[in-house]
């Protein structure tokens, strides 16, 4: 990831409230829009595009969990791999504008190789979000880690 040319990827997910959503990702993320509908808006996520579709409540997906390091992380869900600093003002920003942690933020591997702080949150529509930094960037795709 040395080139600041990459690809970026697109995806799109279901929320039920499209301001509620803008609130979250623009307001406390700090995410900018782009082309936006009154069905959908574009966020600019960390140079990503998410796009928010407004689905009714009872068609927004439940979420199954699968167990690591004795928490229950939802296995369905996206987020952004950050600098250690950025992770930690991101935390700051969070806690400043009381979001709710489904994971509070933790660290893995703690001074081992691979070590690594993560946490979980929400947002409006009950779609779940990691945001991780690795000690060691070059650690992202190591397969000699530990699995919990």
């Amino acid at each position: 990831m040395n080139n600041p040319i990459y690809p970026r990827f697109h995806l799109a997910f279901p929320v039920t409230d499209l301001e509620a959503a803008r609130d979250f990702y623009c307001g406390i993320l700090g995410c900018s829009t782009g082309r936006e509908s009154d069905r959908w808006i574009d966020f600019d996520f960390f140079g990503h595009q998410l796009v928010a579709h407004l689905v009714a409540a009872e068609d927004h997906p439940s979420v199954a969990t699968n167990a690591v390091d004795g928490h229950a992380v939802p296995a369905s869900h996206f987020g952004v791999i950050m600098s250690w600093q950025q992770y930690e003002q991101t935390v700051a920003v969070m806690r400043t504008n009381s979001i709710e942690f489904v994971i509070e933020p933790y660290v893995r591997f703690a001074g081992g190789k691979g070590e690594q702080a993560t946490l979980f949150v929400k947002d409006p529509s009950n779609n779940y979000l990691e945001f991780k930094a690795f000690r060691n960037i070059d650690m992202l795709f190591a397969k000699d880690l530990p699995t919990d």
